[in-house]
């Protein structure tokens, strides 16, 4: 009777892997010295993949189910063997199973900051890091191409290689998609989805996929967000309210400046011309929208001193130019529409203002 268990003993009936661990892909059934017996059982579960392998070359692949183990239902091993007509003797192969389960929980980052040029911002880097899952889709290829005979290859193998293949692919996804630098936070599940699709085609060849792929931050230096924060805050402004207070700044600090009425004058005229600068923008920002009147072009003064042109002014500042003495009735001027520069007391604009504005007081006796 022992002898007969020890003969049953070096047979193996049932040949099956239930994985205890949460990180193994690929695990080689322990079959040292034994032999697989004719019609014995295989016993391959959901997630699983099993393959057969003589001499080293893969053979037949076997997916979930319960397989009993004839030369039927071995092509290709009893092709290799050449067994002909049924023969029913035990055999040798090296048997693997694949894990086809996802494994989720991937973390990725970029280990250097991404370059990036953006059209408003110019050149600027980023940093990302987030999650993704992957999963063995083809079982033969996956052990041909990265996992060879290991016979206990876990995701530590895999992971660094797929690291490096989803911040590339990444990188060059987040330059070509269009979208701007203060949009990125706003639309990062459909940057998921891009460096979804961009990634997937790369792995094709090893046997895997990405099943998904998540983005949960995009970074970038403290000055730049402050500069987004800064021109989101200008977009959402009442711009003629921002001119007026920028003139009543400007008219406050000019005022507590030495030069007294000379002062006032010039911080008037810098208000003013800060004020005409934003009403204009916006204008201009209205009339790109779509609006269907476009409003008549604006006269623009400029004025010369000591060789250095100054302006531009509107025509609503000229009485403080002059009543300040900036500009004077043999200052030579210029605005739009005139061929050439002009004094003062010669152009038709100016030459009202020095009739309206009084002359200085007489001093004090």
């Amino acid at each position: 009777m022992g002898i007969f268990d020890k003969l049953r003993g070096e047979f193996i009936d049932i040949i099956e892997w239930v994985d205890a661990t949460h990180d193994t892909i690929i695990y080689k059934f322990p079959r040292y010295n034994n032999e697989i017996k004719m019609n014995g059982k295989l016993v391959v579960r959901e997630s699983q993949e099993a393959l057969f392998l003589n001499e080293g070359v893969l053979a037949d692949t076997y997916k979930p189910g319960t397989h009993t183990l004839t030369t039927q239902n071995m092509p290709i091993l009893s092709t290799l063997r050449g067994w002909k007509y049924g023969f029913e003797s035990p055999f040798k192969v090296d048997v693997y199973y694949v894990s086809t389960k996802q494994f989720i929980g991937q973390k990725w980052g970029t280990l250097n900051p991404i370059t990036l040029n953006d059209d408003r911002f110019g050149m600027i880097e980023l940093r990302a890091f987030g999650v993704f899952g992957f999963q063995v889709i083809d079982g033969g290829k996956f052990f041909k191409e990265v996992a060879g005979t290991n016979p206990n290859f876990t995701t530590e193998g895999v992971f660094g290689q797929l690291r490096s293949i989803v911040v590339t692919r990444f990188t060059d996804m987040l330059g070509e998609s269009g979208i701007t630098i203060d949009r990125i936070a706003s639309n990062l599940d459909e940057i998921s989805k891009l460096g979804l699709e961009r990634i997937n085609p790369d792995l094709e060849g090893y046997g895997i996929k990405l099943t998904n792929f998540l983005v949960e931050n995009v970074s970038m230096p403290d000055e730049l967000k402050k500069e987004i924060f800064e021109y989101s805050r200008l977009n959402k402004v009442d711009m003629q309210k921002l001119a007026q207070m920028k003139a009543a700044k400007s008219i406050e600090i000019a005022a507590g400046n030495e030069g007294g009425a000379a002062g006032i004058g010039a911080g008037i005229a810098s208000g003013m011309a800060i004020g005409n600068v934003m009403t204009n923008s916006l204008n201009t920002q209205q009339n790109n929208g779509g609006g269907n009147t476009m409003p008549p072009p604006v006269a623009q003064y400029y004025f010369a001193v000591n060789g250095e042109r100054k302006g531009p002014f509107g025509a609503e500042q000229l009485p403080a130019l002059v009543e300040s003495g900036e500009v004077k009735q043999d200052t030579m001027v210029w605005k739009t529409g005139m061929a050439d520069w002009a004094k003062a007391s010669t152009v038709a604009d100016f030459a009202n203002v020095f009739t309206s504005v009084p002359p200085p007081p007489p001093p004090a006796i």
